[in-house]
């Protein structure tokens, strides 16, 4: 064969290959507004990350490229533009699958790696293993459909397809994919989305709520979000509506703070919105109005030594809060911070009244 024509076959080959790739580099690269936003349907998508708190990051860093993950990346990509081109008519309201849902949050947490760490120290951390395979609590409560309004909420099947009944007495349900495991139940994605309106720094996006309200702590950009498994979209938590609690039959004050909306979706309480009612954790008596966030860590919900942060080192009584048994986890605990009241120390008036009309 003619060496000549061999190295001009090599030279041009080369030479198209430069051109492919460095054209689909700066294609990743560019203004999404100047590429796929141009003639395409992200452009609502596109207006809203131009908004948000990642408008400096390139779309790809998120979303990857064809050529990010391998055969994998090369197939997802490939799918896309199948899908577009193609008469599916269910083309124009594409959502993510789980897996896909997953590998963004992997991505998450090349830069929010201290927010990633305290997740993983926290119960919203935990996996399909952890929440369906609990025998303990499968034979307080059978596993059913509204379970994955919360954990597992971008499981692509329904519970029938996740689970199988126990065959033993021990009541340990069974995962028909055991791949699925170790998969988290409550990724990033379940109280994040990426394109949220959000400032970078400051206080500029407040909240839509009236002048007169007052704030716990100090008003917040809306980053947080609710997603809705069955419409499949994330609702922003000052959209969300402030849900009435009771005591007793007593209206109860409830923080102003909007992440409290979004905590009560899945904390929530019967259908009489009573306080400490099934999974609700609405504070009452000394705490009453407090949000959420005034004792949880916002990643780990850890609540260890939040008390010092009101409270001076030592209690009234002497007892030092650092070490005061305050766990909603111990139903024995004499010091619940969720409903721990005055009386649960001294005292009240009508039972001194009492005591002493009995002397």
């Amino acid at each position: 064969m003619n060496l000549k024509y061999i190295a001009f076959t090599l030279l041009f080959t080369f030479i198209g290959l430069t051109f492919l790739f460095g054209g689909y580099s700066y294609w990743n690269s560019a203004n999404p507004e100047k590429t796929c936003a141009s003639c395409h349907e992200i452009s609502p998508m596109v207006g809203q990350w131009q908004n948000s708190a990642h408008r400096g990051i390139s779309c790809f860093e998120c979303h990857g490229t064809a050529l990010s993950n391998g055969f994998h990346s090369l197939k997802e990509k490939a799918n896309m533009v199948f899908t577009h081109v193609g008469k599916n008519p269910e083309r124009e309201n594409i959502r993510m699958t789980e897996k896909q849902v997953l590998e963004l949050s992997d991505r998450c947490t090349k830069c929010h790696q201290s927010e990633y760490k305290k997740w993983l120290s926290g119960g919203h951390s935990a996996n399909y293993a952890d929440i369906f395979m609990n025998g303990k609590h499968n034979l307080e409560e059978a596993p059913y459909w509204a379970c994955l309004r919360c954990h597992g909420m971008f499981y692509d099947g329904t519970i029938k397809t996740l689970l199988q009944k126990p065959q033993a007495v021990d009541g340990v349900w069974k995962l028909n994919d055991m791949s699925q495991a170790t998969l988290p139940t409550m990724p990033c994605l379940a109280c994040h989305s990426v394109h949220t309106d959000n400032e970078v720094r400051g206080i500029a996006a407040r909240y839509d709520v009236p002048k007169e309200i007052s704030y716990d702590r100090a008003p917040r950009n809306p980053v947080n979000n609710w997603y809705v498994r069955d419409s499949k979209q994330h609702i922003r938590t000052d959209k969300l509506m402030k849900i009435a609690m009771f005591d007793e039959g007593k209206p109860v004050k409830v923080s102003d703070d909007p992440v409290n909306r979004l905590c009560i979706q899945c904390h929530s309480p019967n259908f009489a919105h009573q306080t400490g009612s099934q999974d609700d954790r609405t504070p009452t008596g000394v705490h009453e109005g407090i949000s959420c966030n005034a004792c949880h860590s916002p990643h780990s919900n850890d609540a260890r030594n939040s008390c010092k942060n009101c409270h001076p080192a030592f209690s009234n009584c002497g007892q030092d809060v650092a070490k005061m048994n305050t766990s909603f986890a111990d139903q024995n605990s004499p010091n619940d911070i969720h409903t721990v009241s005055c009386g649960s120390c001294h005292e009240n008036v009508e039972t001194l009244r009492a005591k002493k009309i009995k002397k």
